[in-house]
């Protein structure tokens, strides 16, 4: 994703610059915050579905992560589920605007958002300590996340959606769920 980025970035700033590429970025940064907070809230949360397939579907993506939060072959996103996430959103992109360096900029500034993401989704489940007062509060909301109610704190990267949405609350006003760590169990 790192050379994906790259290479888009090369390119935009190989064409004539105007002041809607960094607009198209930071678009690209915010439309990653909120789709980081609806998929995680309304695709990775799903109730556990009766078909075969989207259940294997939902256990790699996310069930299983609940499951075992600190196994690193799960903490990232997959490459089949990310990419195609861009190429629809990049595709969005260039319908609405009819440019590629704007298209590029924007799709830029989504995956800059997705590394972010999974640095600090990383961050939050080994034994590093960020360094930055919110970097330490995004650690604890994720960490209470899995294991005190997945219903709540679905933001790993920022606190945009739960801001918006209502699930940013105080830890002491959220029951502890017997279903955080196996999403399987919601019925």
């Amino acid at each position: 994703m790192s050379g994906l980025l790259l290479a888009m970035v090369i390119y935009v700033l190989t064409t004539p610059l105007s002041w809607w590429l960094p607009v198209s970025f930071v678009l690209g940064l915010f439309v990653f915050a909120f789709s980081e907070y609806l998929t995680h809230r309304f695709l990775f949360h799903l109730k556990t579905p009766k078909n075969k397939f989207m259940l294997k579907f939902l256990k790699r993506l996310h069930y299983d992560h609940h499951a075992k939060p600190n196994e690193l072959h799960l903490l990232f996103l997959p490459v089949w589920y990310s990419i195609p996430n861009l190429g629809v959103l990049a595709v969005i992109a260039y319908f609405a605007t009819g440019s590629l360096p704007l298209t590029l900029a924007f799709a830029s500034g989504l995956v800059a958002m997705l590394l972010v993401y999974e640095w600090k989704h990383y961050v939050a489940h080994v034994q590093l300590k960020p360094r930055t007062r919110f970097g330490k509060w995004m650690k604890k909301t994720h960490l209470l996340h899995h294991f005190k109610n997945e219903n709540f704190w679905y933001g790993v990267s920022n606190p945009l959606g739960d801001l918006v949405f209502g699930t940013l609350k105080d830890e002491k006003d959220v029951p502890m769920s017997k279903t955080a760590k196996d999403l399987e169990a919601r019925r």
